[in-house]
């Protein structure tokens, strides 16, 4: 029940934010045009990380998870958010990709990128040491029994796991539908147990914006996909121990390089099963 009302509110707030988001005189500064040339808002970004992040910790076991899931959601949902605007000016534009913003530092220039991936560094590191301090239910009390070093070791997993999932969704938000849709197929199973009313949360934010999506008239950014991927993480994170987590922190870190080989969407357009989904229910391509 409590997971329901956690989905449904994820979804109510959503669409309430988007459309506030939408009324505010800086709307403007959010348009952007998409890769088939139709003009988008990304208020869906923003949207998207408070129904979720509310939803989510409305249906979480503990006060612990809660603040868990609030830290992650918004806070990268926030830094997100600022290298979607900041990230948008032509001297913002020349780094891409970690090595990139990495390249800039190396020059004395401090990207609005390199602050994307510090700050969900940051609230990754922050969901996970509050998880840690969550001894409620099985895994609450398994981690309380663990000693300092691998209490540790389970925070900066955590971490991993969090910021890890965050940047997948974002790598994956490159056509209409793609990251709401995968965070419906990741959240779904995620749901179930005692810290699924997390994922809940950000279940029901997807439905509630994935039509505007489809239709192209909004779009996450890294607001909205770095949110929905670090909530996703800590619901993640809350039902593994460290083994778990670094299985989970390998797979993540294995598709980050992966991306920077291969390009998913071609990968997605080789492979029909994928094809058919990736494109249900988007506008035909102009």
């Amino acid at each position: 029940m409590r997971r329901t009302a956690a989905s449904g509110a994820g979804a109510l707030l959503a669409r309430l934010a988007l459309r506030a988001v939408t009324a505010q005189p800086t709307a403007d500064a959010l348009r952007r045009t998409n890769f088939q040339g139709r003009e988008v808002t990304l208020a869906a970004g923003p949207a998207l990380a408070a129904g979720a992040a509310l939803g989510g910790a409305f249906g979480a076991p503990s006060r612990q998870a809660a603040a868990a899931t609030l830290v992650a959601g918004l806070g990268a949902g926030a830094v997100g958010l600022y290298d979607d605007v900041v990230g948008a000016r032509p001297d913002q534009r020349t780094a891409k990709g970690f090595a990139g913003h990495l390249g800039a530092l190396r020059e004395g220039r401090v990207t609005s990128g390199l602050v994307k991936i510090a700050g969900v560094g940051a609230a990754g590191l922050a969901a996970a040491a509050l998880l840690a301090a969550d001894n409620s239910g099985k895994a609450g009390r398994r981690r309380a029994r663990q000693g300092r070093l691998t209490r540790t070791t389970d925070v900066l997993l955590g971490a991993g796991v969090v910021a890890g999932t965050a940047n997948l969704l974002n790598l994956l938000d490159l056509r209409p539908g793609r990251a709401l849709k995968t965070g419906l197929l990741l959240g779904g199973p995620l749901s179930q147990g005692p810290h699924g009313g997390v994922a809940a949360g950000a279940v029901g934010a997807c439905s509630g914006l994935l039509r505007d999506d489809l239709d192209e008239r909004v779009m996450l950014g890294d607001s909205g996909a770095n949110a929905l991927g670090a909530q996703l993480g800590v619901a993640l994170a809350a039902r593994t121990g460290p083994a778990g987590r670094a299985g989970l922190l390998a797979v993540l870190v294995a598709l980050t390089a992966a991306s920077e080989k291969v390009s998913f969407t071609q990968v997605i357009q080789g492979t029909p099963v994928l094809r058919e989904l990736d494109a249900l229910g988007r506008r035909p391509t102009a």
